[in-house]
């Protein structure tokens, strides 16, 4: 028999992928009856000298990805075979944030994420989320193409 999974994290990127991740967790939390996490981080780096209220600016991020995705969280609230949802936002280093903050806690058996359009060059010195992840995480790792 197939895996079923049971705790479903998906990383969302506040970007381009975020919609069709976000669809894609929904579809499989619900087809396996997984409870469902979605996170995101706030890049703190460009922040680090200015002295700016990460509290204030995790909770803005929170409200945005609610009116981005509202319509998709409404579905699968309603959706009687996903037991349970939660949505968190975090300010960090994305990579460390995203694997100590977000998923270490949560213990999915699968993370879903977004490839990240990042150029060639800047792939080579930044790294992306998703290799990150699949580099990383213990469990199965769904990377979600663009079209």
């Amino acid at each position: 028999m197939a895996q079923r999974y049971t705790r479903i994290f998906a990383a969302l990127d506040g970007a381009s992928t975020q919609e069709a991740v976000a669809q894609r967790a929904i579809a499989l939390a619900a087809d396996n009856h997984a409870d469902l996490m979605f996170g995101h981080v706030i890049d703190s780096v460009p922040y680090e000298a200015s002295g700016v209220d990460f509290e204030a600016l995790c909770v803005e991020g929170k409200k945005r990805i609610e009116a981005d995705l509202a319509d998709l969280l409404a579905e699968a609230q309603a959706n009687e075979n996903i037991p349970s949802i939660d949505l968190t936002v975090r300010a960090g280093r994305i990579t460390d944030t995203l694997a100590k903050q977000l998923i270490e806690p949560a213990d999915p058996d699968l993370v879903i994420c977004g490839e990240r359009g990042l150029s060639n060059i800047k792939y080579v010195f930044v790294g992306s989320v998703s290799t990150f992840l699949i580099r990383n995480m213990r469990c199965d790792v769904l990377v979600v193409k663009q079209d």
